[in-house]
């Protein structure tokens, strides 16, 4: 290194240290937190904490699941809409389906079916490929609320993936809404909806509404009479962060000074 350089660098950490405060001080909020649980991922993408709801090889995690068939690792809709034997609120689904072929129908009647998140709100399933239908009616819409951001579809036949952030409504116990439910999805690795506020559940035939309803309900998948395949289906309970607040917020000096934090 040349004496010039060692020069510049010398002067370089003169100043940077001359610019540095000798004693910052340090926010502290007072919560004493648990520690997050452990988990691993494995290869398959699944979490350890996961509840697997279909692994490709048997439908006992399902109600009402006589008439749908596992074909290829695939469960395949048949008559009538399942339901997950158990029930969850707040929730992380991820899920992966694909579109009948070869593609048959237009609009709403090609390659049809949906996920109700809590046997009540629904995010739409649609061969929506090359195919128009109203907006808020094709795949990843909330049904009747609002279209995706963007169609991320893929040809029929190939795998579509979903994964959904699933925040319940909460409800007084008059039956009043407290707070509203709230989707973020993303579809083949592209967000289409953003922490959505949902207006309601999602009927065809009237303006969305809340009714009061447990905390916690069954996923359902929805029988449109298309031969729509899903495969990889498993849900994490969403739990908040633990913690005790055991003081007041405060502050502390580098020298370990404690002090309280002086309102404005």
């Amino acid at each position: 290194m040349s004496l010039a350089v060692r020069f510049i660098c010398l002067f370089t950490a003169i100043a940077t240290a001359s610019h540095a405060p000798c004693f910052a001080d340090e926010y502290l909020n007072g919560i004493k937190w648990e520690p997050p649980a452990i988990i691993t991922v494995g290869e398959n993408g699944v979490p350890s904490d996961a509840l697997v709801l279909f692994n490709g090889t048997d439908l006992s995690a399902w109600d009402n699941a006589d008439n749908w068939k596992i074909d290829e690792g695939a469960m395949v809709s048949g008559k009538g809409d399942v339901l997950t034997k158990e029930s969850f609120g707040d929730c992380q689904l991820h899920i992966e389906w694909s579109a009948p072929v070869p593609a048959e129908g237009s609009g709403q009647g090609r390659g049809n079916s949906g996920i109700f998140l809590m046997n009540t709100y629904e995010i739409q399933v649609l061969d929506s490929y090359e195919n128009e239908t109203y907006n808020d009616g094709q795949a990843g819409a909330i049904y009747k609320q609002t279209p995706p951001q963007v169609n991320a579809m893929r040809p029929p036949g190939q795998w579509n993936v979903y994964d959904i952030i699933w925040t319940a409504p909460r409800f007084d116990e008059d039956g009043s809404l407290v707070s509203p439910a709230y989707m973020t999805a993303i579809h083949n690795g592209a967000l289409i909806l953003n922490h959505f506020e949902l207006k309601g559940d999602t009927p065809y035939t009237r303006p969305p509404k809340y009714n009061k309803h447990a905390d916690r309900l069954p996923i359902r998948l929805q029988d449109h009479g298309n031969p729509v395949r899903f495969r990889n289906i498993w849900i994490r309970e969403i739990k908040q962060a633990q913690g005790e607040q055991v003081r007041e917020p405060f502050l502390r000096d580098g020298e370990g000074e404690e002090r309280p934090i002086e309102s404005e």
